[in-house]
């Protein structure tokens, strides 16, 4: 398929890898001296975030899986949990008569979209606090795009952390995603850094336009304000790192993907 988009002219070679590249190095996870703790479970569904949870009064959940053990352990350090996701009728591991647990039936994405709920909209619609921090973890199977180059720098700004799994990596060298994934990841980064890359290993990398890719990557974001750059996270994969799915071949993060400048 990669061959028979490149005929159609969607791939270059040349300034694209040079984008592609560019965007990687700005991923590249930071250590800010803040320790990542796992929250969820011990392969697919559990994340690394930074240990700075206290007083986080929520978290919106878009796209539930089998398992909502990263929610349940959400709901036990103290935060609401908002869920949602059309293709389910409610949370899973049992949470969903729990107080503070809210599901919606519903897809997130962009504003405008009558078959959308915007995160705008989710958040304001909560009654959380105004005031308070967020945190998110968001899997929604490429409609994280969306969803970031519509939320507003006020709203990304209320979320203290935010979990992402980005899907379609690979396609990221296509002149036509490009500059959409820049814009939606320019508009996160002015005010978070990244501060842990894990592939998950359902898929394995891939070499597109000289660039090694993971298609699958889950990304955990910390506002800048929280702490200051240390030094490039050096430590990959991370102790507290598992496969997602047991059993299939491990997925190493990309040397490209980490260190510091050209993989410092």
């Amino acid at each position: 398929m990669l061959r028979f988009a490149e005929r159609l002219g969607f791939l270059h070679t040349g300034r694209t890898s040079e984008r592609l590249n560019r965007l990687i190095e700005q991923l590249r996870p930071e250590d800010t001296g803040i320790p990542l703790i796992r929250m969820g479970e011990a392969h697919d569904g559990g994340y690394l975030v930074p240990d700075d949870l206290g007083s986080l009064a929520a978290l919106f959940s878009p796209g539930v899986a089998r398992t909502s053990a990263f929610e349940a352990d959400a709901l036990a350090r103290g935060m609401e949990v908002f869920l949602a996701d059309a293709s389910v009728d409610g949370p899973a591991s049992g949470i969903a008569s729990l107080p503070g647990v809210h599901f919606r039936k519903e897809f997130v994405g962009a504003r405008g979209r009558a078959d959308r709920l915007s995160l705008q909209d989710w958040v304001n619609e909560s009654a959380v606090d105004a005031t308070a921090d967020l945190m998110a973890q968001i899997d929604i199977e490429g409609a994280e795009y969306e969803v970031l180059l519509d939320a507003t720098p006020e709203l990304l700004q209320r979320f203290r952390i935010l979990v992402i799994e980005f899907h379609s990596v690979e396609w990221w060298a296509s002149p036509g995603l490009l500059p959409v994934v820049e814009a939606a990841l320019g508009r996160l980064l002015k005010t978070h850094r990244v501060v842990h890359a894990h592939p998950n290993n359902y898929m394995a990398t891939k070499r597109v336009r000289g660039v090694e890719v993971t298609p699958l990557l889950e990304l955990t974001f910390h506002r800048r304000d929280r702490a200051a750059f240390r030094d490039w996270a050096r430590q990959i994969p991370h102790p507290l790192d598992a496969d997602n799915v047991p059993g299939r071949r491990e997925v190493v993060l990309p040397r490209n993907w980490w260190g510091g400048p050209k993989g410092r």
